[in-house]
């Protein structure tokens, strides 16, 4: 190995690299790579998440309001993401064969994460406590499927959290905030 291949190893890149190989390998457990796939794809353009906040809207009639807001703020980040991609243009991992296949080819940032995190804040302010760990596993997934870098998921996790953080004033808005 010479100095430079060291110097990369050391890097963001280089850990990017082999964490996602590290975590992509877990796919060999058929279990893993099974919920891996189908977090993958209730997760594809932010739908779990937009199912859920619909969903607490209807059987939560007192904070109907701040839960419809709560999934738009969580379809602004998803939309914000998308933008991001275009704009940035990293492509996918190249280096591990994916178990899934994405709707389009750039990579940075992760999108999943994106809707994911807005949704575990937005939500879990509303009480959705099981929301936060699925959104945990959905960021985790889209590193075992193959097609993202940590750094994609961190900063589409770190998106989707300002995003519904910065929206929340907006969120309560005529409701009670229990």
């Amino acid at each position: 190995m010479d100095h430079l291949d060291d110097k990369d190893h050391r890097s963001l890149r280089g850990a990017d690299v082999r964490i996602l190989s590290a975590l992509h390998g877990r796919s060999r457990d058929p279990r893993v790579a099974s919920a891996a796939r189908a977090l993958s794809r209730v997760g594809e353009h932010g739908a779990l998440w937009l199912v859920a906040g619909l969903a607490g809207a209807a059987v939560d009639g007192g904070r109907r309001g701040a839960w419809l807001r709560g999934t738009a703020l969580t379809a602004g980040a998803h939309l914000v993401s998308m933008g991001v991609k275009r704009v940035v243009r990293r492509p996918r991992p190249a280096h591990v064969e994916p178990l899934v296949r994405t709707v389009g080819r750039h990579s940075f940032p992760s999108s999943h994460a994106t809707s994911a995190a807005a949704a575990a804040v937005a939500y879990g302010a509303l009480g959705a406590y099981a929301i936060p760990p699925l959104a945990a596993a959905m960021c985790l997934s889209r590193l075992v499927v193959g097609v993202h870098y940590p750094s994609d998921v961190v900063a589409g996790a770190a998106l989707g959290a300002v995003a519904a953080c910065a929206g929340s004033g907006w969120m309560w808005r005529g409701s009670a905030h229990v």
